[in-house]
């Protein structure tokens, strides 16, 4: 029979001392149990909730049942006995508790939820995404128990986050993210760290400063237009002040102009509930003038709007309006009736669809570009974002995005930004420590007058950084600057980014350092190749590879089996500080990188990316190739993923010579079906980089003379574009593949119509749209076209006769 030792007691007492301060300042507080018995965990665990469920009634009167959210991996027998023992002794003694058991697998659907104890399984594994989207569930007055290996082992502990990190090449992940997760337990008060193998408190809560918040009065504006009830949904001022501010939306905009409501917010102070609330009271009102309200809703996955649309429907049952709830898996995607509809669609989709109002939740995980599509094509909007957390992204999506839509005339902007936690206090101790631990609100240097002089002289340091320094508390400062620069930068990140700097045996950390110490560009890079043969083989009929992701591709969409034998760089992020951009920083960086793979005797270095004109720009510069795009839009970043390979060996630059050819031709044929909404800028840069696909002209290969005479007849007036279409689209075809000092010479408008209309087929009105060129310009621009063509390559003019004798008939032309 298992007892509670005294020094856990010691935790037990302490945490009844905390608990009227946890209550007061709504505070919460954390309990580390780690150890190797199982057996002894699930009873420590659950004597800490019997103690917390005898004690906080004394300070909670009104308290009905503790809520529990333990979580686990089923799949190991010990976790499964674990919970078995605790789940027993909860039951039977614990008859106020009411514990809900769920898998990591589905811990996301319980963003929005509230409990009031959390217990999280680490014996197997941490995962960092897991400690960033658990840990805000917990209201506060609450406690969170983190159940982990044995304390001394625990750095070294083969997680299953660490496994999935690893790759053929290099099978043993490095230990550094749990160790900076112990040393924060370790330095933040508000959390206990207990050793159950050797019965020692190895650190106690310490102490708490009282911090009473103001108790604010929820203030329900006097002039409003929502109903009451709407409003009655609230539960901070904060939410109020939102839910008001959507009222501005139902005013419907002039003619030419837009509003855009921003709402910003850090993690837990429930802006997607406000959103959600809001949204229904919009639709209390626009359903007594239209017939019908339809409101999309996106974010870069449905798990991020199932806040906003649990709050939908809350409000929704409050006001007496039926609905019925449609699902996808286990997230509500559409909440619609005969008034109204409440859809969720990925951000790709929203610029075709026509809603009355629209809804972005998580912005600033969803690439700009997106953003500046979505913004574009409607006029009604809310962008809602998280500045710090889970799913934050800085302040840089202020940086890119909202100051371009706060500059056009024709947009209203409402800014909002909550401070107020709806579940714990602001100065709540373990919102401090998830913070630090996670770098979750970390930003940039901010850079000074003699920064940018420096960078004016190009007085750059090249730094390789290792992880271990990177993660300990000399290096602390710069892994801040590191990783907000990432944050700034890229439109997704996540805390097992983090996790994967510091354990990932494959990557390293290069950076470009300022004189003064600030760091300007960041970037990190993985290791990738020599892929033995036969796996080699294995990935040409379709096999699969951890890692190797351009080794991987090149094999199975380029067939050149040698490259799988080669090593290289893949650059996995390459971000500069947001206020020195378009200076330089990163052409430098990558030529420093290129210069120190060269040195380690690598033979290429490459890239991947989410392709617009100016990132390609980038990479086409340093002497990068491109060599495959993928089928499909990313459906969050609406944008076609590109990769690119810069050679440093011979035998290398001669396979991506052959790879950039087959790029070239493979493009050329998919224009008009997979890409032909490809971006006009990015394809005539793809087509234009590298060499030509063939050297010398041989005419008779080219046209027969009844498609020359159909040409020229089409270039002298009488036809149309239409009725020409399949000739220019052989004159486009052969513009791109021959090379440039042999082309005749065409405007770059002339080029752009070549790849729009005669590739892609695009129509009149888009391509006039897309090029903001008059129709009549540009079918008179496609006609001298094909004048250019007769007359450079064929030496045909205006003036000659008309007609071929039957004689002169030459046949077919080869398909080139």
């Amino acid at each position: 029979m298992l007892k509670t030792p005294q020094s856990f007691s010691r935790i037990l007492r302490s945490l009844g001392k905390l608990l009227p301060l946890m209550v007061k300042c709504k505070y919460r507080v954390l309990i580390t149990i780690s150890g190797s018995d199982p057996e002894k965990l699930g009873f420590l665990t659950a004597k800490t909730i019997l103690y917390y469920d005898r004690v906080i009634r004394k300070y909670k009167r009104d308290l009905d049942k503790v809520s529990i959210l333990y979580v686990f991996h089923d799949e190991f027998s010990e976790a499964v006995y674990m919970k078995n023992v605790f789940n027993k002794i909860v039951e039977e003694k614990a008859k106020h508790s009411r514990v809900k058991y769920i898998v990591y697998e589905i811990s996301e659907r319980y963003l929005g939820s509230t409990f009031d104890i959390l217990i999280m399984d680490l014996t197997k594994d941490l995962k960092p995404n897991d400690l960033g989207r658990l840990v805000g569930i917990v209201r506060g007055g609450g406690i969170i128990v983190l159940i982990t290996p044995n304390w001394e082992e625990w750095d070294k502990f083969m997680t299953i986050f660490k496994r999935n990190l690893t790759v053929p090449q290099y099978p043993n992940p490095r230990h550094i993210f749990i160790k900076w997760v112990k040393n924060k337990l370790l330095q933040h008060n508000g959390i206990a760290v207990y050793d159950a193998d050797r019965q020692c408190v190895i650190k106690n809560f310490g102490k708490l400063q009282e911090v009473v918040e103001e108790c604010h009065r929820i203030v329900v504006p006097g002039k409003r237009i929502f109903p009451q009830k709407v409003y009655e949904q609230a539960l901070t001022q904060d939410q109020i002040n939102v839910i008001k501010l959507l009222e501005s939306l139902y005013e419907k905009p002039k003619k030419g102009r837009k509003k855009a409501i921003l709402v910003t917010a850090d993690r837990g102070r429930g802006k997607s509930c406000a959103v959600g609330i809001g949204v229904v009271g919009l639709i209390t009102l626009l359903s007594k003038i239209k017939p019908r309200v339809r409101v999309l809703v996106t974010a870069p996955a449905p798990s991020n709007v199932q806040s906003l649309m649990m709050l939908a429907k809350q409000t929704l049952d409050k006001i007496g309006f039926g609905y019925k709830e449609i699902k996808r898996g286990a997230n509500v995607i559409e909440l619609r009736s005969e008034k109204f509809s409440i859809e969720y669609w990925e951000p790709i989709n929203i610029p075709r669809l026509r809603g009355d109002i629209v809804v972005v939740d998580e912005a600033a995980g969803i690439h700009v570009p997106m953003l500046y599509k979505i913004w574009r094509s409607h006029d009604r909007l809310v962008f809602s974002t998280t500045i710090h957390g889970y799913e934050g992204a800085g302040r840089g999506f202020s940086v890119r995005f909202l100051k371009r839509i706060k500059e056009d005339p024709a947009t209203t902007v409402y800014e909002y930004e909550m401070t107020e936690p709806i579940r714990y206090s602001i100065n709540d101790p373990i919102e401090k420590w998830h913070f630090d631990t996670l770098l979750l609100d970390a930003e940039p240097a901010e850079l000074t007058m003699d920064d940018l002089r420096a960078i004016e002289e190009k007085r750059f340091t090249y730094v390789k950084y290792d992880p271990e320094y990177l993660f300990s508390s000399k290096g602390e400062d710069e892994l801040r600057q590191l990783f907000g620069i990432y944050v700034l930068a890229h439109y997704r990140n996540e805390p097992d980014d983090l996790g994967m700097i510091a354990d990932a045996p494959h990557h390293i950390i290069r950076a470009v350092k300022l004189p003064s110490g600030r760091i300007v560009c960041a970037l990190q890079i993985a290791n990738e190749g020599p892929i033995e043969r036969d796996i080699a083989i294995e990935l040409l009929k379709g096999g699969r590879i951890p890692g190797n992701i351009i080794p991987d591709r090149f094999l199975k969409h380029l067939r050149i089996i040698e490259f799988g034998y080669t090593r290289g760089w893949r650059i996995v992020r390459i971000a500069t500080h947001p206020e020195v951009q378009g200076r330089g920083i990163g052409t430098w960086a990558l030529n420093k990188v290129i210069e120190e793979a060269r040195e380690n005797g690598l033979e290429w270095v490459g890239a991947g990316f989410g392709v617009n004109e100016q990132l390609l720009k980038f990479w086409l510069k340093t002497g990068f190739y491109p060599v495959h795009m993928s089928p499909d839009r990313n459906p969050v970043s609406g944008e076609y993923t590109v990769l690119v390979i810069h050679p440093i060996s011979s035998r290398v630059k001669d396979a991506i010579i052959i790879a950039n050819r087959e790029f070239k031709l493979k493009l050329l044929e998919s224009l008009p079906i997979n890409y032909n909404d490809l971006e006009v800028e990015v394809a005539r840069l793809m087509l234009d980089y590298g060499p030509s696909l063939i050297r010398d002209l041989v005419l008779e290969n080219m046209f027969s003379n009844i498609q020359l005479e159909r040409l020229w007849i089409y270039c002298s007036g009488p036809m149309t574009f239409e009725a020409a279409s399949d000739l220019m689209h052989r004159v486009a075809r052969v513009y791109w593949m021959l090379p440039s000092s042999k082309r005749p010479k065409l405007s770059r408008l002339q080029e752009y119509i070549l790849i729009a209309k005669a590739l892609q087929g695009r129509s009149w009105e888009e391509l006039s749209g897309v090029l903001k060129v008059k129709t009549k310009v540009l079918m008179d621009e496609a006609r001298s076209i094909s004048c250019i063509v007769l007359e450079k390559l064929f030496k045909w003019s205006r003036d000659r006769l008309p007609g071929i004798k039957m004689e002169e008939y030459t046949g077919l032309p080869l398909f080139i």
